[in-house]
């Protein structure tokens, strides 16, 4: 599996993640809120996105980053959302979209 062997804060609103393949991406506040994964953004039983790509500020910053485990971050955003938890596996996921 693939893992962060680096995660840089940029500035307020970006973050590097440097992976054990070599790879390296950028990632965006407003991009990772617009996309966060959690039961409030993505209804549980149809998958279905309920959160409005364009209800996100361009200007979202991260209040705070967090690890959770060996196995994800979370993100308190500027908005106050803070529930999401981004696996590795779904960062690396949606940097190769």
């Amino acid at each position: 599996m693939l893992e962060p062997t680096q995660i840089i804060e940029e500035s307020d609103a970006e973050l590097t993640i440097e992976w054990s393949d070599g790879e390296s991406f950028l990632y965006h506040a407003s991009q990772l809120r617009r996309v966060c994964p959690c039961a409030g953004c993505v209804n549980e039983w149809t998958g279905e996105r309920t959160l409005k790509p364009e209800s996100v500020a361009d200007d979202l910053i991260f209040n705070k980053i967090g690890i959770v485990g060996r196995y994800a971050l979370n993100f308190n955003f500027s908005d106050g959302h803070e529930t999401g938890i981004f696996s590795y596996k779904y960062l690396r996921e949606i940097a190769e979209k």
